[in-house]
């Protein structure tokens, strides 16, 4: 079983959000990177996951340049058997996409694995992107993966129950919470990572689809009215006036 699990780097969730250049670039100036929570946790340690039950091998791939190598380390550590990095910045999901599907068509991977958006642009395009330019079946928002004869038995939470889907061959799918637990690296894996192959390789040349114009902080929250538990009729005016919520 060959299975590709595509990771991103994103900003920690207690990351400051600043920009730079006229609110065009994201300052990355003291930041903290992080594998993206969705790629580590339910798709890498699920992939691992059945790599242990049925053998195989998990390939990371991440598009992106040096900087990513620390959290492509990490996922080795994890338990990755080895890693791809394209050179290239992931300037858009598209272009990404495509970096990923070009690298991807000709090794005959089982299954390829991510999660379900990024936590920092929550875009959600890249797996059904590199599903259409492989022509591979695409689950999205998977909280249960299981492989038996071949034969992929897939959970996907809907509103009001879940969706059992079946796939024979390879397919593209988005974890979801559910799908695994989080790993922690023990001493042996992280030393067993230093030795594990990072192959770095070119960009096949594309033009991204978009591009950045600014950014925008959200406005800054409003302070705390506090409302005298006995006055009710207070709270419900401010509910309706100034709140709009009844």
């Amino acid at each position: 079983m060959k299975i590709l699990v595509c990771l991103s780097k994103v900003p920690d969730t207690t990351t400051r959000i600043a920009f730079i250049d006229n609110n065009t670039k994201f300052d990355e100036k003291d930041v903290q990177f992080i594998i993206n929570p969705y790629d580590e946790w339910y798709a890498l340690v699920r992939g691992l996951e059945l790599k242990e039950a049925n053998t195989g091998t998990v390939t990371t791939i991440t598009v992106g340049g040096a900087d990513t190598d620390p959290i492509i380390r990490k996922a080795l550590a994890i338990g990755a058997d080895d890693a791809v990095r394209i050179d290239s910045p992931a300037s858009d999901a598209y272009s990404t996409a495509f970096q990923i599907a070009e690298y991807a068509k000709d090794k005959a991977f089982d299954m390829i694995l991510l999660g379900k958006e990024t936590i920092d642009y929550n875009g959600s395009q890249i797996g059904g992107m590199v599903a259409e330019m492989l022509d591979l079946p695409f689950i999205s928002l998977a909280s249960k993966l299981d492989i038996a004869g071949g034969k992929a038995t897939i959970e996907c939470d809907i509103p009001g129950g879940t969706q059992v889907l079946e796939v024979e061959g390879a397919f593209v799918l988005s974890a979801a919470k559910g799908m695994a637990e989080q790993r922690i690296p023990n001493m042996r894996g992280i030393m067993a990572a230093r030795s594990k192959p990072l192959n770095v390789i070119p960009a096949v040349a594309v033009e991204p689809l978009t591009k950045t114009e600014s950014y925008q902080l959200p406005p800054a929250k409003a302070g705390v009215k506090l409302v005298d538990p006995d006055n009710m009729a207070e709270l419900v005016r401010l509910l309706h006036e100034e709140a709009k919520a009844i």
